[in-house]
């Protein structure tokens, strides 16, 4: 599994509708794109769920790395490329992806926590903890975990049904629509 997200923050004053348009009509497009696990459209927007910015930042879980290659080098990359400038994309190797209690719903929050490890933490335990911490959680759609093992840092992704629980880490997104054409084909964890 690969884990890949980009961040088009926007300006304060940008009318998010335009994100908005544009995610009902093309997400679609990616509802069967080959080697795809799953892309979760995700936005915040500026004075909402404690967000000071607008942003749209998708983040895909991928069951190919050819597949995510094809995306990054064809029209769907080029097009969002055309109308916001290329952005950064940034990469995780996954490490584990789990099904939660409300796996059947259509998820309508996420949390991103990005954690870079101590010099002496063993990578193992750390995906294990953070998958183990939100198994069973009321509510949650899917988690997955990711490493960057140039930057020692852990990706941690929940989808949410409806609002994360109180006391839930990380920047919180709406997730403005989920394609899954290869959900079932993303990775349990990896045992210690």
């Amino acid at each position: 599994m690969q884990a890949m997200q980009y961040e088009i923050t926007l300006p304060a004053d940008y009318d998010m509708g335009i994100v908005h348009r544009r995610v009902a009509t093309r997400a679609h497009l990616t509802d069967g794109l080959p080697g795809l696990g799953l892309k979760a459209y995700l936005v915040r927007e500026r004075g909402r769920d404690g967000s000071p910015v607008n942003q749209y930042a998708p983040l895909y879980l991928w069951h190919s790395a050819a597949g995510m290659a094809a995306f990054l080098t064809g029209p769907g990359f080029g097009g969002l490329s055309a109308d916001f400038g290329r952005p950064a994309v940034r990469h995780w190797l996954g490490a584990g992806f789990h099904r939660g209690p409300a796996a059947s719903a259509v998820p309508a929050a996420a949390t991103r926590v990005l954690h870079t490890l101590a010099p002496d933490a063993d990578p193992a335990q750390a995906v294990t903890a953070a998958l183990a911490g939100l198994a069973d959680a009321p509510g949650l759609h899917s988690a997955a975990v990711a490493v960057d093992p140039d930057r020692w840092e852990l990706l941690h992704l929940a989808l949410w049904q409806d609002t994360p629980p109180p006391g839930a880490e990380g920047t919180r997104y709406r997730v403005l629509h989920l394609s899954r054409p290869g959900l079932d084909l993303l990775p349990a964890p990896v045992e210690a």
